[in-house]
């Protein structure tokens, strides 16, 4: 075997990849999976998803409950909003097929978009369709 001038660190290369796959096991990484942290108002728990925590709900007695229970505890209830909904007319309307594509657009295009918050590739596909509609307007 030929000598090297560069060391080995007995690191492969997605194991330096700054970069974690979905498929990568739960040990990967350097962050902290759940803890307390001080701030200025007081403390906060940052749990992950992946944490196996429970919660403090005490799903016996809720499963104990009856339905009459339940409908007390919701009139009582200032925040329960009544669901007086007829679906009955209700349409299953299924969005249009998206498909993937890679675009160029101007930068500053790009950022106006982001700026406004997430959802910025869905923004830009009402502004698309709404010209798509105004053009399809005009040939008619």
């Amino acid at each position: 075997m030929a000598k090297s001038d560069t060391k080995y660190s007995g690191m492969s290369t997605a194991a330096k990849s700054s970069s974690h796959s979905r498929s990568a096991p739960a040990s990967v990484g350097s962050f902290r999976r759940a803890g307390r942290h001080e701030k200025k108002g007081g403390s906060f728990t940052i749990v992950s998803r992946d944490d196996r925590r429970h919660g403090k709900t005490d799903w016996a007695a809720v499963d104990a409950l009856t339905d009459e229970e339940i409908a007390e505890a919701v009139r009582n209830d200032p925040d329960a909003v009544p669901l007086d909904v007829n679906w009955s007319k209700a349409v299953l309307v299924i969005p249009p097929k998206k498909k993937a594509i890679s675009i160029r657009v101007d930068e500053d295009v790009l950022d106006y978009f982001k700026k406004e918050g997430s959802g910025y590739q869905r923004r830009m596909n009402a502004a698309l369709r709404s010209y798509v509609q105004q053009k399809r307007k005009k040939r008619a």
